[in-house]
C-alpha cells in the first residue's frame, strides 16, 4: 500500500526542468496577456459625447513640462474638441437639423468650463490612450453637464426659439433657449409665442387661457373708442 502511494506521488509530480516557453497565447498554461487599451468603462471623449457613465482609470505619468505648459496643453486639447461636441449635441437632439445659434451658446458655455479645466498644470488631463485622468473628474462632470443642458435646449426649445426670433417676439436670441427649456419665459414673451409660434412652442407653452395678456392702457382704449365713433 505504501509503495502504491509513493508511485502515485511520483506520477503526479511536476516535470523537472524549465517550463516550456513556446506555449501559444490561448493555452491554459500560457502567461496572462495584458491589454492596456481603454476599457469600455474608461472616461474618454467618446463617453463625454454619448453622456455615458464611466470610470476614471487613466494612468498619467508625472508632467514633463512646466505647469504653465501643461495647463495650456490641457485647455487647448479640450477647446479643440468643443466645436465637434457642441455640433453633435445639437444635431443629434434635432434629428440632424443644425442650429448655429445654439451651437454658439454651447461653445461659449463649454469654453467657460474649459478655462477652469487646466488642473493647474499638475498633470495632463488625458493620458496617451485618451482616457481622462482621475484629477480631471470635476472638469469632466462640468463639461458633461454643459452638453446635457444643450441637448435639452435643442430638444425642447430650439424650434420654438427659432420661430420667436423670426416673429420678433421679446426675449428671443440666446437667452430664449434657457428661458424656454426651464419654463422661465416672461408673460410678454409667452403671449407672443402663443399668438405667433403656437405650433413650434406647443411643447413648452402653458394653456393659452393661463398666459397673462397685456391689457390696453386707458388712453389707447379711449382713442380706439373715439375712432369708432
Amino acid at each position: 500500500m505504501k509503495a502504491m502511494l509513493l508511485s502515485l506521488l511520483f506520477l503526479g509530480a511536476a516535470p523537472s526542468g524549465p517550463a516550456p516557453s513556446s506555449l501559444p497565447p490561448e493555452a491554459l498554461g500560457a502567461p496572462p496577456l495584458v491589454d492596456a487599451s481603454p476599457t469600455a468603462w474608461s472616461c474618454t471623449i467618446d463617453t463625454l459625447r454619448a453622456g455615458k457613465e464611466c470610470v476614471f482609470e487613466a494612468e498619467v505619468p508625472p508632467a514633463k513640462g512646466t505647469n504653465a505648459d501643461v495647463e495650456s496643453a490641457n485647455i487647448k486639447l479640450l477647446k479643440d474638441a468643443s466645436r465637434a461636441l457642441c455640433s453633435e449635441a445639437v444635431s443629434n437632439a434635432r434629428d440632424g437639423t443644425p442650429d448655429p445659434k445654439l451651437v454658439a451658446v454651447c461653445e461659449r458655455k463649454y469654453a467657460d468650463v474649459v478655462g477652469r479645466c487646466g488642473i493647474e498644470g499638475n498633470t495632463p488631463v488625458v493620458d496617451s490612450k485618451g482616457r481622462f485622468a482621475p484629477a480631471a473628474r470635476a472638469c469632466y462632470r462640468a463639461l458633461s453637464s454643459v452638453l446635457q443642458d444643450v441637448q435639452l435646449m435643442a430638444s425642447v426649445a430650439s424650434t420654438c426659439c427659432e420661430c420667436a426670433a423670426r416673429s420678433q417676439c421679446p426675449g428671443n436670441g440666446e437667452s430664449c433657449y434657457a428661458a424656454v427649456s426651464r419654463q422661465q419665459a416672461g408673460p410678454t414673451t409667452l403671449a407672443c409665442m402663443d399668438e405667433r409660434c403656437r405650433d413650434a412652442c406647443s411643447m413648452m407653452l402653458p394653456p393659452s387661457a393661463s398666459i397673462p395678456r397685456q391689457t390696453p392702457s386707458h388712453g389707447s382704449q379711449q382713442h380706439t373708442d373715439s375712432a369708432a365713433l
